[in-house]
């Protein structure tokens, strides 16, 4: 008989935020795979659970991944973990679950704490799409690209960044997308939780002034706007084209594509006002 393969969110910071269900899972597991087993081995002290732990990184992921398979295969109940939040986001663990699916073993998400989205809840920006883009890339000519490629995107970014580059990432955020909204998150769920909101150059001059800057950091901004509304009568705005020179039909296309309507739409309000 095969085994199952659970895929648990732990805290990312307060120990209160494990779940009922992920405690009881990994107590109930034959091996628990994890990042670190000694960051692991306190979280798991912590609620008692004496699982048997074995490291899981990305070092070691490719080869574990096929003896974690093997394990699943013969009927083992694996539960992958990651040091903090929820597996396979920026963490190891791809290659496993789809090692598991491979096999036709079933993979089972045990819901729970993520940075990613603790940050956009309290962010203050918009929450309707966003755009979750890992790390960025630690070159600057690189990380300029990756931001210009995203300039465009309606919806809110959310990006994980490390203390010691978290002054460049502002700095090509202001360069790049300017003075959009940022929200920075720091130290999420813990002791000296912290959010800084305002331009990429406003949070920038606040840390720069710090003697040193600590924690976990998740970085938010603003999605893009495009240009402001046409407030233009559709009637008048379908004309414009026409006189142009473009078909009525083809104008009424354009200018639904516009406006983001139908083409039916746009005729009816047409027929309507006219």
């Amino acid at each position: 008989m095969s085994g199952r393969l659970y895929v648990v969110a732990t805290p990312i910071g307060n120990l209160e935020d494990m779940t009922y269900r992920a405690v009881r899972v990994l107590r109930e597991a034959d091996v628990i795979a994890c990042e670190d087993t000694r960051q692991t081995r306190k979280l798991l002290d912590h609620y008692g659970i004496r699982a048997p732990a074995v490291s899981y990184h990305e070092h070691n992921e490719t080869e574990r991944a096929g003896e974690l398979a093997a394990r699943l295969v013969a009927g083992a109940v694996v539960a992958l973990v990651s040091d903090a939040g929820t597996p396979l986001v920026s963490d190891p663990g791809y290659r496993l679950v789809r090692a598991a699916i491979e096999n036709g073993i079933p993979v089972e998400p045990v819901p729970g704490a993520s940075a990613a989205l603790a940050a956009l809840a309290a962010s203050g920006l918009p929450t309707d799409a966003f755009h979750f883009g890992g790390f960025l890339p630690s070159k600057p000519g690189a990380r300029a690209r990756a931001l210009r490629a995203l300039a465009e995107e309606p919806a809110t970014l959310i990006f994980y960044e490390a203390p010691h580059r978290i002054l460049e990432t502002l700095e090509a955020i202001e360069q790049t997308l300017g003075t959009r909204p940022v929200v920075l998150a720091r130290e999420l769920t813990k002791l000296h939780e912290e959010f800084l909101r305002g331009t990429a150059a406003e949070i920038r001059g606040q840390l720069a002034a710090r003697d040193a800057l600590k924690g976990e950091i998740t970085v938010l901004i603003g999605k893009a706007t495009g240009p402001p509304p046409d407030d233009t009568p559709l009637d008048a705005a379908v004309h414009a084209l026409v006189r142009a020179g473009t078909p009525r039909m083809a104008a009424i296309k354009e200018v639904a594509r516009r406006r983001g309507l139908s083409k039916r739409e746009v005729y009816d309000r047409l027929l309507r006002e006219g």
